[in-house]
């Protein structure tokens, strides 16, 4: 867990500093609002570190959910500012979703 718990953190620290992108803020994609994707992603992301890499059933389905949702968009994307923020988004919710003992 320590391994994982070190590259949410990098993962973690390089979102937090990353802007959303602008063109993001007002798209609906595959009838996904981005804004609202990844602010479900971050919050449960942010939950997670708060509880030292685990997380409680409900955010773990949150996840599952906005990742389906998030690889529906990804095909999508063509700018790479964009697709960079959404990797980097989607990584972390697979990385926090994938947590073995549930709070």
């Amino acid at each position: 867990m320590s391994e994982q718990l070190a590259v949410m953190g990098r993962l973690w620290q390089e979102h937090m500093r990353a802007p959303f992108p602008a063109r993001l803020h007002s798209v609906q994609s595959a009838g996904v609002e981005m804004a609202f994707l990844d602010a479900a992603i971050a919050g449960c992301v942010s939950v997670w570190h708060e509880n030292g890499g685990s997380l409680d059933t409900e955010r773990i389905e949150t996840l599952r959910k906005r990742l389906a949702e998030l690889d529906q968009v990804l095909p999508l994307i063509t700018e790479a500012e964009e697709l960079r923020y959404l990797e980097r988004l989607r990584q972390l919710a697979v990385l926090a979703s994938d947590t073995e003992r549930p709070a």
